[in-house]
């Protein structure tokens, strides 16, 4: 019971936490959560008029990929420090 809670809390504290990704110097940006959904994608208007759309594709699953990678950084580290706190008192048992 006590670990669903926790889990409940870390989830809407990953909603708060802003995480990115971008590709080609930051004329694609990608922003997401921490629960890995993406919030917006940016991309800079002098770099979409003269790309063409495979390097458009290839950049935007690049700054996609990257923005997930930190939310699941963030979100990882998140799980361990709970479980650290929900387990810190056991560490004399063993």
């Amino acid at each position: 019971m006590e670990a669903r809670q926790k889990a409940e809390e870390i989830k809407k504290r990953l909603d708060t936490i802003s995480v990115s990704g971008s590709a080609e110097g930051g004329k694609i940006t990608v922003n997401a959560n921490a629960n890995k959904v993406v919030q917006s994608v940016s991309i800079d208007p002098a770099f979409l008029k003269d790309a063409d759309k495979e390097e458009l594709e290839e950049l935007l699953v690049i700054a996609i990929n990257k923005a997930l990678e930190q939310a699941d950084n963030v979100s990882q580290s998140e799980m361990a420090a709970m479980t650290k706190s929900m387990l810190g008192g056991l560490g004399n048992m063993f």
